[in-house]
């Protein structure tokens, strides 16, 4: 990221005074060399608490989070990322927590960009805020082509199902009001919702039942390709992220 390109600029934000209890939560998995670059960027006061969920693991992931002193659930095997969010979701729950923040665990996200999230619930009675790399004041840097083509194809359709503007559906950086979850017609628990479904479905949810929905801009920064910038597979992980959007459309999944 350099400064002569205002499209990787870090997106200026508001700061919010916190009155709700904020549970922040990096999803990770084998991010040895990227986990402890997020953890690092959470400054103090910034939420009441952070949780790593590591799902499965083979590296060196779990000692990182652990040196630095955060609070760490490994899931014994691999079950997916949205396995991993209902996890967070389930220990934010029981703990008291009233707003869970969801941010990618390999430093694509800005932890300093959370007020942005949090004031539009905590000052404005949002219930679900969704991160946008698109709109105005946003910013993206290190994307691949087809990731380009691809997270401006599915807000479309999605767009049109749910018939609410949304500019970047895809993207995993959003704060959300715990209490959503209390209804019945928001089943996190389906096992089709294990892997990349999870996240579209919530969204989806949230606003065909009329819970208040509002985009922010933010960053999203992808690491350098030797790093590994992604764990997604082209073909399988992107039909994961777009079947919700026909299942639930159609009737055929809940």
């Amino acid at each position: 990221m350099t400064s002569k390109d205002p499209n990787l600029e870090p997106a200026a934000f508001s700061s919010t005074t916190k009155t709700a209890k904020v549970l922040a939560v990096p999803v990770a998995f084998n991010e040895e060399k990227k986990i402890g670059l997020v953890l690092d960027r959470f400054t103090s006061g910034l939420v009441d608490e952070i949780l790593v969920i590591d799902d499965a693991s083979t590296d060196k992931t779990p000692q990182v989070v652990k040196e630095k002193g955060v609070k760490l659930i490994s899931h014994q095997s691999q079950q997916g990322v949205g396995a991993a969010i209902r996890t967070a979701i389930e220990y934010a729950r029981n703990n008291g927590f009233e707003i869970i923040i969801i941010l990618a665990g390999n430093d694509k996200d800005r932890p300093n960009e959370i007020p942005k999230l949090l004031k539009p619930i905590i000052e404005e009675g949002y219930d679900f805020v969704q991160g946008s790399r698109y709109l105005p004041g946003g910013a993206y840097g290190n994307m691949p082509f087809y990731r380009r083509i691809a997270t401006k194809i599915h807000p479309l359709l999605f767009s049109f199902v749910t018939n609410k503007w949304v500019t970047d559906s895809t993207n995993g950086f959003r704060a959300i009001r715990l209490s959503i979850f209390s209804d019945k017609h928001i089943d996190i628990n389906q096992n089709w919702l294990d892997k990349y479904e999870l996240e579209p479905y919530i969204m989806y949810k949230a606003i065909k039942l009329g819970y208040r929905f509002k985009e922010v801009a933010v960053t999203k920064i992808y690491p350098p390709k030797e790093l590994g910038y992604t764990k997604m597979k082209p073909i399988t992980g992107w039909w994961s992220i777009l079947r919700p959007i026909f299942l639930l459309a159609t009737g055929i999944k809940k």
